[in-house]
């Protein structure tokens, strides 16, 4: 057990042995070799469904290629409209979704949305215009908007903070793969135009639509709805599990129950909506970058379609890896913010980049930059806020909100990027590196904020507040504990 974990569990540093003395022992053979089991049966299943809902959600940039606008007959900045009225709705039920979770249980709820948007997704292919569009994106929207912040949260119900930012990172690991493979699906696709007399592009959103279908009916069968239910531990593991939670500060019985007063203090929390803002800021980044990249790319030259594809994936495949590599340095070190701030500004020198008078192979390196920092300056601060959450009700809300506020850039991204502003996109560019800036300040200020407050927590300073607490009621404070450090 490591000097942190010590810390947390004791009401003052007099008292260090005393309270050791209760922690659960582990057997760290056993647990290695459970986390390894873990992520084969719940890993592979969520990537495939981030990835497939990722597809289906930007597919729409690469139809676009493919004479989308011209066969609906899209007129000015209807294109732009349909991208982002997506959403809409697809934020309204973030939250409501991550709610009733657990009252559904997860293996229905996540296997009902995941076949669902895969069935509207694949109708989308043959719609006939403009208002029916529009129809399909609200109603994907609806459907998607509960994967990310359920699979966050679910991730929690078998991980510990340790492990968390990994995992979480799996899934910007898909959307790197889905905006890699996604170029060459469309590029191999687009080569059916005019088989059954259909245009290319709706081959591309039929054709990519199907998987969805096909692995939300799986997993129905395949996903556990919690540790306890879990048909592939072993009931030492599922022991194990119970072990490992009780050794995070925090983590009672109780407070992984839904009640209502952890709901009400995820809203009263200003930190929740720091980083909700926060999130904003790099979510237009990654809106912005993901939609419009092969845009972006097609505008620094006179490519072809096919190798204007080719080009995306090279900054897919950094950004996946650069979030790899950080994840799980910032899971040894619990140290969220340093690197989230120091790849966002990896990302506002690639804009600065994009945004100066320069040469097309200059340009093309800024595209690498932003790339670097896109996936580890959006999912970190997603791992970080969950893991300073210790109770269900108000991790659940709070990571809802943050991804709610987050994807409202969603809407504004598209209008980023009109057409009369290209090929370079100037005020894009512009506009993005403007709001990584600011969720950078934000994220630094949290980091030294939470930081500060570790301080005084660890010299008992704020002990005298909760001294006519016993220590059971104490460990139902989650956050508010003065025995519960932040990760920073």
């Amino acid at each position: 057990m490591d000097e942190e974990e010590i810390i947390q569990r004791v009401p003052s540093r007099d008292s260090i042995g005393k309270q050791a003395a209760h922690v659960p022992e582990i057997d760290y053979a056993a647990e290695k070799k459970l986390v390894r089991k873990l992520d084969l049966r719940i890993i592979p299943l969520f990537m495939l469904l981030y990835l497939f809902s990722f597809l289906d959600r930007v597919n729409i940039g690469n139809a676009r290629l493919y004479g989308l606008e011209e066969d609906l007959g899209l007129e000015e900045n209807q294109y732009q409209i349909a991208v982002s009225i997506l959403f809409v709705t697809y934020l309204l039920s973030e939250v409501p979704s991550n709610l009733v979770l657990k009252k559904f249980t997860p293996s229905r709820w996540i296997s009902f949305i995941a076949t669902s948007w895969g069935i509207i997704a694949t109708l989308t292919g043959i719609t006939q215009n403009y208002a029916g569009l529009i129809v399909c994106r609200l109603l994907l929207g609806l459907v998607e908007g509960g994967l990310f912040p359920g699979a966050t949260v679910y991730l929690t119900l078998f991980y510990t903070k340790r492990e968390l930012a990994l995992r979480v990172g799996y899934l910007f690991i898909s959307a790197a793969i889905a905006g890699a493979v996604g170029g060459l699906l469309a590029y191999g696709i687009g080569f059916m135009d005019g088989v059954a007399g259909q245009s290319g592009w709706r081959w591309i959103l039929i054709i990519e639509g199907l998987p969805s279908v096909v692995v939300g009916i799986a997993t129905w069968f395949l996903l556990a709805d919690d540790p306890e239910t879990a048909f592939y531990l072993s009931s030492e593991e599922k022991h194990l599990i119970k072990i490992r939670r009780a050794r995070q500060l925090g983590q009672t019985a109780s407070a992984q129950e839904f009640h209502k007063a952890d709901v009400y203090a995820a809203f009263k929390d200003w930190k929740v909506y720091a980083f909700c803002v926060g999130q904003f800021g790099t979510d237009t980044m990654l809106y912005g970058y993901s939609t419009f990249l092969p845009t972006i790319i097609k505008g620094l030259g006179t490519w072809t379609t096919a190798e204007t594809q080719a080009l995306t994936i090279p900054c897919y495949t950094l950004g996946a890896l650069s979030y790899v590599l950080m994840a799980r340095l910032s899971d040894i070190q619990q140290r969220r913010g340093l690197y989230t701030v120091i790849f966002g500004t990896i990302s506002v020198i690639g804009y600065g980049i994009l945004v100066s008078d320069a040469s097309t192979g200059v340009h093309y390196l800024g595209c690498f930059l932003v790339a670097m920092g896109l996936y580890v300056t959006t999912g970190l601060p997603l791992a970080w806020l969950a893991n300073n959450q210790p109770r269900y009700g108000k991790r659940t809300t709070a990571t809802g909100l943050q991804i709610t506020v987050g994807n409202i850039s969603g809407i504004m991204a598209p209008f980023l990027y009109p057409d009369s502003q290209g090929p370079r996109f100037i005020s894009g560019h512009a506009v993005t590196l403007a709001m990584v800036g600011m969720a950078n300040v934000i994220f630094a200020f949290m980091s030294w904020y939470l930081s500060r407050q570790n301080d005084r927590r660890k010299r008992g300073e704020e002990d005298a507040k909760f001294a006519n607490m016993a220590e059971d009621e104490i460990a139902e404070l989650g956050d508010k504990s003065p025995r519960f450090l932040y990760t920073i």
